[in-house]
């Protein structure tokens, strides 16, 4: 766990930027609501919007990021009059946060725009559970919550925005197909609704009062998965980094007693490794987001042990609600959603190849994009064949297959990054292998994402029939044919046996 976040590859260093500009767009909207004299309640409140926007906002143009931002108020600020208004009316206020819980994970069918307005609207209630908001309160809540916004936008897209110019990588969205109940995103609406409903009722049997945390854990289990066994290992990674954090809060944010000057250290400490682990552990992120909720409630002074033990059983209660939900209520399959996933990481392998190959070949063309676009697929991948390489899987045989796709994979990735490197130098030659040796790598996917009951004789790729000798002589070719190497090798585990993926495209 502390390999993957630490040594993981980081292209174009996308990763340390994101981590860096949201400290830095979030600390900025938080002192600009100090400077406008707002309460600390209002001033929480505008730093988790800001949170927010830099975290969720994921279009893959920057136009398009710039127009979600400007659309989270739209969803926002009706939700926060509707929880205000709600506070003293315990039933409707529930069955309104249920109805929210449904449509925003709905929203994920109208891709990341979809998505990151329908988190926004859910975390906007619960932000709203969480500091017991009452009408009173809206004015000064709405003028922070914009403030902020406005802060994180014109850091985002104005101070520090540098995906300007860069080519955009297409967005990785969840798979969907089938209309109805056999859609993924119906499915999973009615799935959470479900899981969240039995957190909600058992979490208020818990805490009259904290009760939210079970519907949150049940939420942010379901955000950005597909199959039960997706669900399933979040859910286990979930309590895992709560647990950690829950005992990281006992030995450091307790002592401080909301001490401002340590906390606010701490908490863009903890914003950094939200952003920063997200992409490659959940289970770290988890703990980032606990020990920061643990400082905020020391900073509005009702932090103690008690509480930090509440919110281990309440995620443990949001979890038992998602893994029943998945299980019992429409299930996916882990089948059903890892071709898609297989899919995508090998046509971004072949995007990125092409656009070395062509750059060595003199033109304009940037393979980094699709280097970034092929590092978020593969944590889809992996985190599509978590369940079957689980140490606690009993399949051997589908656990093996799943450990050699990942395996090849990360082959891939890897000699994709370094083909990409070599093009970068200004100084490497066009050589007319090179064409050739991609060619042989696009006929290569053209196989793994073809039917296998009848593939093409002419789509198989051609043997490897240049010397060692001939691919050191050009560091591209060497990677290529690593590259291609891996390809073949995927071949076996992908079409071993009927359920395996790709073995019904």
């Amino acid at each position: 766990m502390v390999k993957r976040v630490f040594v993981a590859p980081d292209p174009g260093r996308l990763r340390l930027r994101s981590a860096s500009r949201a400290v830095l767009g979030i600390g900025l909207a938080v002192v600009a609501c100090g400077l406008a004299g707002h309460s600390l309640v209002a001033a929480i409140t505008g730093g988790l919007s800001a949170l927010l926007a830099l975290f969720t906002v994921t279009d893959p143009t920057v136009r398009g990021q710039a127009t979600t931002t400007a659309l989270l108020p739209v969803a926002g600020l009706p939700v926060f009059a509707l929880a205000a208004s709600l506070h003293g009316v315990p039933v409707a206020r529930d069955v309104a946060f249920l109805a929210i819980v449904g449509a925003g994970v709905y929203a994920r069918r109208w891709g990341p725009r979809g998505h990151a307005l329908g988190v926004f609207a859910f975390m906007s209630f619960f932000v709203a559970q969480f500091l017991h908001m009452v009408p009173s309160q809206l004015p000064e809540l709405y003028e922070a919550v914009l403030l902020s916004l406005a802060i994180a936008a014109a850091v985002r897209f104005g101070a520090w925005c540098y995906e300007r110019g860069v080519p955009a990588a297409a967005a990785v969205v969840a798979p969907a197909a089938g209309r109805g109940l056999y859609r993924a995103t119906t499915r999973q609406a009615v799935q959470a609704v479900a899981g969240a409903g039995f957190a909600l009722a058992v979490g208020q049997l818990l805490s009259p009062d904290r009760w939210y945390w079970a519907v949150g854990a049940t939420w942010w289990i379901f955000v950005n998965t597909t199959s039960r066994g997706e669900t399933l290992v979040r859910g286990f990674r979930r309590v895992l980094g709560t647990v950690i954090g829950v005992a990281i809060g006992l030995a450091v944010a307790v002592p401080l007693h909301g001490a401002p000057i340590p906390t606010a250290v701490l908490i863009a400490l903890c914003v950094f490794g939200i952003f920063y682990a997200a992409a490659v552990s959940y289970t770290w992120m988890m703990l980032c987001v606990t020990v920061m909720a643990s400082l905020l409630y020391g900073l509005l002074g009702v932090l103690d042990t008690d509480l930090l033990a509440l919110r281990f059983f309440e995620t443990g209660v949001g979890m038992a609600g998602s893994v029943l939900a998945v299980l019992i209520v429409l299930p996916i399959t882990t089948h059903a959603t890892t071709d898609a996933w297989v899919r995508h990481a090998l046509h971004s392998v072949r995007a990125s190849a092409a656009a070395a190959a062509a750059r060595l070949a003199g033109d304009d063309a940037d393979p980094l994009p699709h280097i970034a676009q092929l590092e978020l697929t593969l944590a889809r991948v992996r985190l599509s064949l978590a369940p079957l390489v689980h140490p606690l899987n009993p399949v051997r045989a589908r656990k093996a297959r799943a450990r050699q796709i990942l395996g090849y994979l990360d082959d891939c990735a890897r000699e994709a990054r370094n083909l990409a490197t070599v093009a970068a130098d200004a100084e490497a030659s066009h050589d007319q292998r090179l064409t050739a040796a991609c060619e042989r790598v696009e006929a290569a996917v053209a196989v793994l994402v073809s039917s296998p009951s009848a593939p093409s004789a002419s789509a198989r790729p051609l043997p490897l029939d240049q010397p060692a000798s001939a691919s050191a002589e050009h560091p591209a070719l060497a990677h290529l044919h690593a590259l291609e190497r891996a390809l073949l090798g995927l071949g076996s585990p992908l079409q071993a046996a009927p359920s395996s993926p790709l073995a019904e495209a």
